[in-house]
């Protein structure tokens, strides 16, 4: 199993164990920025038992935790490992926002995907109207490449260069 520390925070790879911590962060505050709607129990445990059936060889599910107390704050993606720049993601509880937290999470996974997979860059998708998580990108030394459209926002498209000691 893959673990990513930082500071704060560990980022494991996603078990079956953790989905019933996982859904019980997810909320309409959560999901207002995030393609889906939150989904009924089923749906979810459906949708977990469907990727660890099939896992793509490329593309990483993360549970965030803080490492005080092991408490799920939520989810992170890396996806597209063998991609020029993979496309990184997460998405957090509503108690864990405005903490820095994001900022850590999405440095780490910079970190850990420059240290694993040699990656100079890395592709960060943010809902236009998502400030918090445009901060993370331009605090990180994001540049917006592009924009994409799904059914329920437009977001700008950022690629964050890989730094030393990005998350500073």
């Amino acid at each position: 199993m893959i673990v990513i520390r930082s500071r704060r925070l560990q980022l494991s790879q996603f078990q079956m164990t953790d989905a019933p911590e996982v859904f019980g962060c997810i909320t309409p505050g959560v999901a207002k920025f995030m393609s889906w709607e939150p989904p009924s129990w089923d749906e979810y445990l459906a949708r977990c038992e469907k990727r660890a059936q099939a896992p793509e060889p490329n593309m990483f599910s993360f549970t965030i935790r803080r490492v005080e107390n092991n408490e799920c704050l939520g989810m992170a993606s890396f996806e597209g490992a063998d991609s020029t720049s993979p496309e990184v993601g997460l998405w957090l509880k509503e108690r864990a926002h405005g903490q820095g937290i994001g900022t850590e999470v999405v440095s780490a996974l910079i970190e850990w995907g420059h240290a694993t997979f040699g990656k100079a860059s890395f592709i960060y998708p943010v809902a236009v109207e998502n400030t918090a998580s445009r901060h993370i990108a331009e605090k990180l030394h994001g540049e917006i490449i592009g924009n994409r459209t799904n059914p329920k926002y437009n977001s700008v498209v950022y690629r964050i260069p890989f730094r030393e000691a990005s998350h500073t």
